[in-house]
């Protein structure tokens, strides 16, 4: 057997080189899945737009591209984008970042990652913020509202996320352009804030266009008095604009992917495109019945040009609020 042993290493070692050639040609998005990585539990919003998104985004990659959701829950957010600004920057590791608390809590506090630590990817939604109450309410007008508060301040209560969330950050913007003194309430999630509204715990509370479809349909004991974004959007469009009654104050929810900096830009351009494919699909937008209303898609260049244009409003926010 010896005899034969050394004219075969070599025609072994060519046979193998051959059946790994496939593998080792296998580009980019084939070889492995691509992780989407949520900060928020799986059922939210965040998680179920991922979820509807990624097998279109599989679809306008082609190939063999395969894209999975990882949930890593807490912290608002922190815990999943810390996350994926050490990942490794080759495509395969995204997150769903969400506005304002991704820009915001770096401002407030210290926080395991900067923003500068990802390339935005594209924005997908732009949810207005909208302040709700009981269809009983006494001021239904958000200058009542204010009225109220200047008359007596701190008799109305209101109800937010957390700190960094887009309600809390209009609160604190309303509180800035008006000197009304609001009684803030921070709750855990937006289905706490609404029972307490629905059970007269709570005056008011500020919440997502996209997280009351019950609005939309009038089925609700709650209504909506005013909405934060810069124009009416469709979700609402007989809700009136804080613009619109006087008072300049604008804050939104958004939602899109980002990537660790220093991914390539072409892999970064084929999930741009990928993402603004997908969600101009009929299929996705049927899908997604609750973000529908409120798809915004943006590139991320230009997202992130949005973004710096709200720094210095948040960073003068994040001055008054004390540090944890």
């Amino acid at each position: 057997m010896k005899a034969f042993s050394a004219p075969l290493r070599p025609l072994t070692a060519a046979l193998l080189l051959i059946g790994a050639a496939p593998a080792a040609q296998a580009a980019w998005p084939d070889d492995q899945p691509i992780e989407i990585v949520v900060g928020f539990s799986a059922g939210g919003g965040t998680d179920l737009m991922a979820r509807a998104l990624a097998p279109f985004i599989e679809k306008r990659l082609g190939g063999h591209a395969r894209v999975v959701v990882l949930n890593k829950p807490g912290a608002s957010g922190e815990i999943a984008n810390a996350y994926v600004a050490r990942a490794k920057p080759d495509g395969y590791t995204l997150c769903v970042v969400n506005v304002p608390s991704y820009n915001f809590l770096p401002m407030y506090k210290k926080t395991q990652y900067h923003t500068e630590d990802f390339t935005l990817v594209a924005r997908v939604v732009n949810d207005p913020t909208v302040l709700i109450a009981r269809r009983d309410a006494k001021a239904t007008s958000l200058k009542a509202v204010v009225d109220a508060l200047k008359k007596n301040p701190k008799s109305l209560s209101f109800g937010y996320n957390g700190i960094g969330t887009n309600g809390h950050l209009a609160l604190k913007q309303l509180q800035n352009a008006t000197g009304a003194e609001p009684n803030d309430v921070p709750f855990k999630g937006t289905s706490e804030s609404k029972t307490a509204v629905l059970g007269s715990h709570l005056d008011y509370a500020f919440v997502s266009a996209g997280e009351m479809p019950e609005l939309r349909s009038g089925s609700s004991d709650l209504r909506a008095i005013a909405q934060f974004g810069t124009q009416r959007s469709q979700a609402l469009p007989d809700v009136p604009t804080a613009a619109e009654e006087g008072y300049k104050v604008t804050m939104t929810s958004e939602r899109g992917f980002a990537a660790p900096k220093g991914t390539p830009a072409d892999v970064v351009a084929r999930l741009q495109k990928a993402v603004e494919d997908s969600i101009a699909d009929p299929a996705f937008i049927k899908a997604a019945s609750n973000d529908a209303p409120v798809l915004a898609y943006l590139p991320g260049a230009e997202w992130q040009v949005s973004l710096d244009k709200q720094a210095p409003a948040l960073r003068a926010i994040a001055a008054q609020i004390p540090k944890e």
